[in-house]
């Protein structure tokens, strides 16, 4: 549900009944959707009038239905005027590019909602879906009316000839200030240049903020668009409390298993790493003290992503660790080109917005000839530069084959009712932080997010932890946030800890990294797509064939199980901080009053009465009056 200051309380959907189809708003009166927001109100109107619109409202104003509902209507329209006898004209009319996976997912079950009465007239084909690449051909055979894909998804479908955009209506770019950002550039833009699409259409940029990549975006798909600014930048600064912590990487277990076994933190936790590895390590770490928690990374399949985030919002997890390492190495590489492109001050690429690709095409032409070859003494720096970075880049290839390219969770997922961020890793740039902190605060609702900073003199001495290569550079980072929040109106508060209180925790902290071994996380990682696979509708026609590998599977036990120690779920007062209220009543006695303790039998049985002493099995001999003994059946069965 959308924050109160952002419905339009002079407007109700009812007002649209002259333009909208009486199915669509029993649909939105099904979804409790009595008035619209302010972009909604706005938008829809504009949007059935065909002309392009450029909307700029903040995450949880409406924007997903602003443009769904009239992409619904349109569809509505043109099939109504198509006369009957001649036949069913069906055609692609509107193609929804999204950035990531997860959110195709969202878009697609918030359209299907809106078709509740009239799915049999408009067909949706979510093709980032986890289905198969010949079920997906089968699907667009068919032509459906509206087709949700990421830029890369859409571009290998349309050069397959898989997906036909001739008749194309509408395009719709959703989370435009991401769609580049992602690592889309280059799809987008052969998608908008290869002829894939026809001459004339209407185009949707729907943004939360305007960057550099959303002016690109406005100058490739509209054509004199309606700009809607709905300016809540104040309100929604003035929402979140930011924080910060200088630690070393041991002190990021210490604080986040004191913050949440103390309960600091109240409601539902976004907790943010840069890493795969970390991620399963931190959620090991926090089982040591039962803080359940559940994972989302790039290493998981689509199901088990969406799955994770379903659990979240329904409440099944409270704390939900999420690795954000693919968006952050993409925009960490757009900030070090503007940064060199700064220190070398070269005007005539300050333009554009991608400053990496022309650079690099410069170069090229300015050295002719194989330029990997050493040429001037000067220049042998440049070149190990270069050879250093390709090294790195490569790596970087090969990390990203591992995992989903699609995935990214610091925005477009929709995260239910967070109220903390922990950025339990730093990200690698400004923007990814404002995307993260994003996620708490939103739809009216106050919130905070507190962030993890290692000095450089700390980083790589605790190796027991594991290092990761993006907190190098926290400090420098942390510089640009300060001066983005800054410049936002918001200030990054410093929070401070009373170590004296926190340092009670630190054996019990370092007993619970000593049980989450490599070996440990490794069988973690093993276990959550052994899980996956077990509950894979593709493999159950393989499983029925192959009984045997689903026995195997399922009796597979894992190698070196992490050692849960029972005593830790507890924390005993004397390591209570005196300021802090006892949160466990469980170490306690909860039933016999503090005051009068009595008898303390040794045999738990032994204090349930005195009559019921030496009865038998259960103490159930009290009805035997008399104290008779009962005969032998065995010693008169002769007689």
């Amino acid at each position: 549900m959308a924050d109160a200051r952002l419905v339009d309380k002079k407007a109700l959907f009812s007002d649209f009944a002259h333009i909208l189809d009486t199915r669509v708003l029993r649909a939105l009166a099904d979804l409790g959707f009595a008035k619209p927001t302010l972009v909604q109100s706005k938008a829809i109107p504009l949007a059935l009038e065909n002309k392009d619109i450029l909307a700029r409202a903040r995450t949880g104003s409406g924007k997903t239905a602003a443009y769904c509902i009239p992409l619904v209507q349109k569809v509505l329209n043109a099939k109504s005027v198509s006369a009957p006898q001649d036949g069913p004209s069906s055609s692609t009319r509107a193609l929804i590019l999204v950035p990531t996976r997860e959110l195709s997912e969202q878009v697609s079950a918030h359209l299907r909602a809106l078709l509740t009465y009239c799915s049999d007239e408009v067909s949706v084909c979510n093709v980032c879906s986890g289905t198969t690449n010949h079920l997906q051909r089968t699907l667009l055979s068919d032509k459906p009316d509206l087709v949700i894909a990421t830029p890369s998804r859409a571009l290998a479908l349309m050069r397959s000839k898989a997906l036909s955009l001739s008749s194309l209506e509408t395009l719709v770019i959703d989370e435009a200030d991401l769609i580049l950002s992602y690592g889309h550039d280059e799809d987008v833009r052969h998608i908008f240049g290869d002829g894939f699409l026809p001459k004339v259409f209407q185009s949707f940029l729907m943004s939360a903020t305007m960057t550099e990549d959303v002016e690109a975006l406005k100058g490739l798909a509209l054509r004199s668009p309606v700009i809607l600014k709905l300016e809540e930048d104040e309100d929604e600064a003035a929402n979140l409390t930011q924080y910060s912590v200088r630690c070393a990487e041991v002190d990021k277990f210490l604080l986040t298993y004191v913050i949440l076994k103390l309960k600091l933190i109240k409601g539902k936790c976004i907790i943010f790493v840069n890493d795969v590895e970390r991620c399963y390590r931190l959620k090991l770490f926090l089982e040591q003290f039962s803080i359940k928690s559940c994972v989302l990374n790039s290493e998981l399949p689509l199901n088990s992503r969406y799955h994770a985030v379903q659990e979240f919002n329904k409440g099944v997890y409270d704390y939900i660790i999420a690795s954000d390492e693919g968006v952050g190495k993409a925009e960490q590489d757009d900030e070090s080109d503007e940064e060199e492109a700064e220190q070398e001050e070269e005007a005539e690429f300050t333009s554009t917005q991608r400053e990496s690709k022309p650079m690099a095409t410069e170069a090229k032409e300015e050295d002719p000839g194989p330029s990997r070859k050493r040429k001037h003494p000067e220049a042998s720096t440049s070149t190990a530069e270069g050879e250093s970075s390709s090294k790195s880049s490569k790596k970087r290839k090969r990390h990203h084959k591992d995992g989903d390219k699609e995935f990214g969770v610091s925005r477009g997922v929709d995260f239910v009712d967070v109220s903390c961020v922990i950025n339990f890793d730093l990200p690698t740039t400004s923007r990814s932080y404002t995307h993260r902190v994003g996620r708490a605060a939103r739809a009216g609702r106050t919130g905070m997010a507190l962030s993890f900073i290692v000095p450089a003199e700390e980083w790589g001495k605790h190796k027991v932890v594991g290092r990761v290569e993006s907190t190098k550079k926290d400090e420098k980072v942390f510089e640009r946030i300060e001066k983005e929040q800054a410049a936002r109106g918001s200030k990054v508060k410093e929070y401070v800890f009373d170590m004296k209180m926190v340092e009670a925790f630190r054996y019990r902290m370092e007993d619970a990294l000593r049980s989450v071994t490599k070996s440990a996380i490794k069988e973690a990682r093993i276990k959550e797509l052994k899980t996956e696979i077990l509950n894979s509708d593709k493999l159950k026609a393989h499983f029925e064939d192959n009984p045997h590998d689903l026995e195997y599977l399922r009796h597979d036990k894992p190698l070196h199980p992490t050692r849960v120690q029972s005593h830790m779920k507890h924390i005993p007062k004397y390591l209570l901080p005196k300021i802090a209220a006892v949160q466990n009543e469980a170490s306690s006695s909860s039933s016999v009053p503090k005051d009068d303790v009595g008898f303390v039998p040794f045999k738990k049985g032994a204090s349930r009465g005195g009559s019921a002493r030496g009865r038998g099995r259960g103490g159930r001999g009290g009805s035997s009056r008399g104290g008779k003994r009962k005969s032998d059946p065995l010693k008169k069965f002769g007689k």
